[in-house]
């Protein structure tokens, strides 16, 4: 066993506590290589070294967390278990009055559905006509700029297409009169 210490000309240390005879590459290693490279010793050993154990308020919040933690299990556990007996009691007088039960739900929900349709829908009605109230009082509400721009171009083809109507319509009156000179 004296061939374990790798031949690195380090003498044998021995164990406290171990077998004695025994030697150990690892202490003698942590003695002797305090200067050398950090790679080559382990992490939990440069933790235990840089260190010096946790502060009270780390300690604190450990403990907090541990409690909340086992409290929130718990909790869970509780909730878990309820549920499962809750199915076990319950599901079957689930199962004898679905036909009660099944219509009853489907009505609600249409009642519902209905009743959040009628609310969505006045909501969009109360701000459609508060923003129409703000625009033609003169307030410009939000989009107010888009809508002028809007009715603008809406004008302009309008006076567009009038002209054109005009012009050719003078020449379709001119050329229907070509066509039948009596008329």
């Amino acid at each position: 066993m004296a061939d374990r210490h790798g031949g690195e000309g380090l003498a044998p240390v021995r164990l406290s506590g171990g077998r004695h005879g025994h030697t150990s590459n690892y202490h003698n290693n942590r003695h002797n290589n305090t200067s050398s490279s950090s790679a080559t010793t382990p992490l939990l050993h440069r933790l235990l070294q840089t260190t010096h154990g946790p502060t009270s308020t780390q300690l604190v919040g450990f403990l907090t967390l541990l409690l909340a933690g086992a409290a929130l299990l718990v909790l869970a556990g509780l909730t878990v278990t309820g549920a499962v007996v809750g199915l076990i009691f319950l599901g079957p007088i689930a199962l004898l009055t679905s036909p009660i039960w099944v219509p009853f739900a489907v009505a609600a929900f249409l009642l519902a559905a209905a009743f959040l349709s009628a609310v969505g829908l006045a909501v969009a009605a109360m701000a459609a006509a508060t923003w129409a109230y703000r625009y033609f009082t003169g307030r410009h509400p939000v989009g107010a700029d888009r809508v002028d721009y809007a009715r603008s171009r809406i004008a302009d083809t309008a006076t567009h297409v009038k002209d054109y109507a005009r012009e050719y319509g003078g020449y379709l009156h001119g050329r229907a009169k070509d066509a039948a000179p009596g008329a």
